[in-house]
C-alpha cells in the first residue's frame, strides 16, 4: 500500500497540513486581542502566523523522524501513517527537511526579532529547540511525560502573548530590538487569553497519547498518558477543555462585550468529543476525535478572537 503513495503526497503526509489550523489558532486569538486594544499591526500579525505554521510543520517533521529512529512508531501504533517509519521517505531526507523548515522559521522570525528584540529572540530559539527535543536529542522530554507542559506553554500562552506583543511593539513607538519587554506591551489579558488555546492544544495531544498508550508503553515512550493511565488522562483532557469555556466567561465578567462568549457555541462539539474520549481507546474512534479536537480549537479560537476584538459594546 505504501508503494502507491506518491512522493508529493508523502511529503504532505509528513508535514501534516491537518495540524496547521491548530498552529494558526493562537495567532488569531492574539490578533483579536490586539484589534480590541487598538494595537493591531497586519504585517507583524502575518509574520507571526507564518512563523507559527513553520514551527508547527518543523515539529511534525521532527516527531516523524525521531519517533521512527527511536523505534516508537511500530506496527501496533493506531495513528496516522508516519512517513519515516512507513518507509515512504528516507530518514535523512525527513531530517534535512526538518532543519530546513526550522531554519526558514528563524529567517521569518528575524523581522519579529527586529521589532520585539531579545524577548522574541529567546522565545523563537526556545520554540525551535523545544520542537526538536520533544522527541529528539539525548533526553527527549516528550518521552518523560512533559509534552503536555510544552504544548500548554508554547502553543497556547506564549503563542497568544507573543502575537499580541509583536503587534504592540510595532504600534506603540517602541525602539527596535528592545532588551526587555517594554511596559504595556504584554498586559495580563494577553496571558489569560492564551489559556483556552493552551488547554485545547493540550487536549489534542492527550487524545493522541490516549490512543497510543499501549504502543508507547511497549516502546518505552513515557508520555503523561502512560504515566497517569486512562482515567487520569481523561480527567486531564476534561480540565483542559473546561478551561476553554471558563476563560471567555472571565473576560465577560471583567467588562468585555457578550460577544466574548461566542466560543460557548462550540460546547456541544466538546461534549460530544468527551463522550468518545472517556469511552474509547482505539484508533477508529480516536483518530477522528483527534481531528475534531483540532477543529474545535480553531473554531473556538476564531470565535474568541471576534469577541476579543470588540472589548466593549459600542
Amino acid at each position: 500500500m505504501t508503494a502507491a503513495v506518491s512522493r508529493r503526497k508523502a511529503w504532505l503526509m509528513a508535514a501534516r497540513p491537518q495540524t496547521l489550523p491548530a498552529g494558526a489558532a493562537p495567532v488569531l486569538v492574539g490578533t483579536g486581542l490586539a484589534i480590541g486594544a487598538g494595537v493591531f499591526e497586519p504585517v507583524s500579525a502575518l509574520f507571526a502566523l507564518v512563523g507559527a505554521l513553520l514551527l508547527q510543520i518543523g515539529t511534525n517533521l521532527a516527531n516523524d523522524y525521531y519517533d521512527a529512529v527511536r523505534g516508537a512508531d511500530t506496527a501496533e501504533r493506531e495513528g496516522f501513517t508516519r512517513v519515516t517509519a512507513g518507509g515512504l521517505i528516507e530518514p535523512e531526507s525527513v531530517k534535512r527537511a526538518m532543519y530546513a523548515t526550522f531554519g526558514l522559521s528563524i529567517l521569518v522570525g528575524t523581522y519579529l526579532v527586529y521589532l520585539g528584540g531579545v524577548p522574541i529572540l529567546v522565545i523563537g530559539l526556545a520554540s525551535v529547540v523545544a520542537g526538536i527535543t520533544y522527541t529528539g536529542g539525548p533526553l527527549p522530554y516528550g518521552y518523560r511525560g512533559l509534552g503536555d507542559v510544552f504544548v500548554f506553554i508554547f502553543f497556547g500562552l506564549i503563542a497568544v502573548a507573543g502575537t499580541y506583543y509583536v503587534q504592540a511593539v510595532a504600534t506603540l513607538a517602541v525602539d527596535p530590538f528592545p532588551l526587555w519587554i517594554p511596559e504595556g506591551t504584554v498586559p495580563i489579558a494577553a496571558i489569560v487569553a492564551g489559556v483556552p488555546a493552551a488547554g485545547l492544544s493540550t487536549a489534542i495531544l492527550i487524545v493522541n497519547n490516549i490512543r497510543d498508550r499501549e504502543s508507547d508503553l511497549a516502546s518505552n515512550k513515557r508520555t503523561l498518558a502512560v504515566l497517569l493511565g486512562y482515567r487520569a488522562s481523561r480527567a486531564e483532557w476534561s480540565v483542559m477543555v473546561a478551561l476553554a469555556y471558563v476563560i471567555p466567561v472571565v473576560f465577560w465578567l471583567d467588562g468585555y462585550s457578550a460577544l466574548v462568549l461566542l466560543p460557548l457555541l462550540t460546547l456541544p462539539l466538546a461534549l460530544g468529543l468527551g463522550s468518545i474520549v472517556w469511552t474509547r481507546t482505539d484508533g477508529d474512534a480516536l483518530n477522528p476525535a483527534l481531528e475534531r479536537t483540532g477543529q474545535l480549537l480553531f473554531v473556538h479560537s476564531a470565535l474568541f478572537a471576534v469577541g476579543l476584538s470588540v472589548p466593549v459594546w459600542v
